[in-house]
């Protein structure tokens, strides 16, 4: 399953992320997970919401940068050793990880990857019965 992550380009100022989210939530998206990146000239704000679609219109009549990606939401249990055993597999199997991250609530931890090839890591984490996610899951949390 791939989930649909927004890489939002922002100007290192005081504010930029609050502006993002007031956008956002004044288009009636939600925010399910993100993280930012950066450098001292500028970072990137990846994020996955409720409403790509609407999430890249609201952000591109602000003339924001917006490009979108597809990433792996895997479901691990929240205990020591378990995202080492899925990061084994993955690894094993060759795959690149990019970038990644993740959050946890409670038993659950969900981690969001972004590999070198996207399908061929579904296809391993599926083989070794692994629980992926799509978009939707996140928002029954």
């Amino acid at each position: 399953m791939l989930i649909k992550q927004l890489s939002i380009f922002l100007e290192n100022k005081k504010g930029r992320f609050t502006e993002v989210a007031r956008i956002l939530g004044e288009a009636g998206v939600n925010m399910s997970a993100f993280t930012v990146a950066e450098s001292s000239d500028f970072g990137i704000l990846r994020l996955i919401v409720s409403d790509t679609d609407r999430a890249i219109q609201a952000l591109r009549e602000r003339l924001y940068a917006v490009s979108v990606t597809d990433v792996v939401c895997l479901y691990c249990p929240n205990q020591p050793g378990a995202l080492a055993a899925a990061m084994e597999i993955i690894s094993n199997a060759g795959i690149f990880v990019e970038y990644m991250y993740a959050f946890s609530q409670g038993d659950s931890a969900h981690v969001i990857i972004r590999p070198d090839d996207v399908a061929r890591c579904v296809e391993v984490l599926q083989e070794n019965r692994l629980t992926l996610l799509a978009a939707s899951d996140l928002y029954k949390l």
